[in-house]
């Protein structure tokens, strides 16, 4: 009896590992041979970006069922399996291969500094406009700081610079900042140079290599505007509170799967974009933004909504849930569905109406597959 014991233990499955490829790239993935491919499909979700309901795995030219185990399939160590994804149905910023770089229109054998003519400058101190975008940058030039109190706008986007010293404090009256398609990372910002600019209304970070946002953010309480999209970013600091003038958050393609609370005092929020995330949840404090008038969360792992959302925010007309696993049906359970559907109706009958004649598309993200 033993001994049939010990066979017994023996026989026990043990991890075994799978090789999916996808995108170019293998991802090996251990697990039990008991397992589902429904369950294969979640562990491979945070790896990919692609959502379970948009994965399909093949193995030997046979599209695997969720409901079957490795086992069953004959899927053993070392078995290759292949991904392939539906379009659309992914969350993050897509496949987890980016693209090969940004700044394409950059002229990367440009000089690692520029120089603006001097009479370019006086014009910047008569204008208060430094408009430097797509110059192949590396380097902010010393002319731009020596304007100092002058400039109310600095555009240095679609270029390659890599650090914005704490000169930047010197703008005591700039309004609108845009650096966004540089090579900007976490540690290359002044923060604290940055914070001390009162007057800051507009500023542009995106598609940059920011992995985090510092406290210092919420020290920039003129903002109007924040754009952060297209970096690395997994999360927002609770000081985003603080901006309660902020009426613009662009912060798609991003990696964030969590947002604070305290965004429920950004009380003059008009238009949120959170698409491309990796979001499963929103906090209940959205439905203190009274004045929110557009929502993008597509492309996300959001199974539910902010029960308050309908009911508080009684402006919201336009709400973009593509490739979430959120439908109508769950949408008409939540207080003040009808009210918000009769907003999001005339609003898309008005943008109909503006556009007749246009060859254009409209596709305002509802009614689609029975999902808004």
């Amino acid at each position: 009896m033993e001994e049939g014991a010990k066979s017994t233990e023996t026989e026990s499955p043990a991890l075994i590992t799978v090789n999916v490829q996808f995108s170019g790239q293998k991802f090996p993935i251990s697990i039990s041979p008991d397992s589902t491919i429904k369950e294969l499909k979640s562990r491979l979700q945070p790896l990919t970006n692609v959502l379970p309901r948009g994965q399909k795995l093949i193995c030997k030219g046979k599209v695997l069922a969720d409901a079957m185990s490795l086992k069953s399939l004959q899927i053993v160590n070392g078995s290759k399996v292949m991904l392939v994804a539906t379009q659309g149905l992914h969350q993050g910023d897509g496949p987890t291969t980016r693209d090969v770089k940004k700044n394409q229109n950059v002229n990367r054998a440009s000089a690692t500094s520029y120089k603006p003519a001097m009479s370019n400058m006086e014009r910047c101190k008569i204008t208060g406009v430094v408009a430097l975008s797509e110059c192949g940058l590396k380097v902010v030039p010393d002319e731009v700081w020596d304007c100092g109190l002058c400039v109310r706008v600095l555009d240095l986007s679609n270029n390659l610079i890599r650090e914005i010293s704490a000169k930047i404090c010197s703008m005591k009256h700039l309004n609108k900042l845009l650096i966004n398609a540089n090579d900007i990372s976490d540690e290359s910002i002044s923060w604290e140079s940055l914070s001390s600019l009162k007057y800051l209304a507009v500023l542009s970070l995106s598609q940059n290599q920011l992995t985090t946002l510092p406290s210092a953010l919420g020290s920039l309480t003129s903002l109007s505007q924040l754009h952060i999209s297209k970096n690395m970013l997994t999360s927002l600091p609770d000081e985003l509170g603080l901006l309660n003038q902020l009426q613009v958050l662009k912060a798609n393609n991003n990696r964030i799967s969590l947002v604070p609370p305290s965004i429920g005092n950004c009380c003059s929020l008009i238009e949120i974009d959170f698409s491309s995330n990796l979001l499963i949840e929103l906090p209940e404090t959205f439905g203190k933004l009274r004045n929110l008038k557009a929502l993008h969360l597509s492309n996300n792992g959001l199974k539910s909504l902010p029960s308050t959302l309908f009911k508080m925010c009684t402006q919201l007309s336009i709400l973009n849930l593509h490739g979430t696993e959120i439908t109508n049906d769950v949408l008409r359970q939540i207080e003040g569905w009808e009210d918000f559907d009769e907003r999001r109706r005339l609003k898309h009958q008005k943008q109909l109406d503006f556009r007749v004649g246009s060859s254009g598309v409209f596709d305002e993200g509802a009614d689609d597959d029975n999902r808004p």
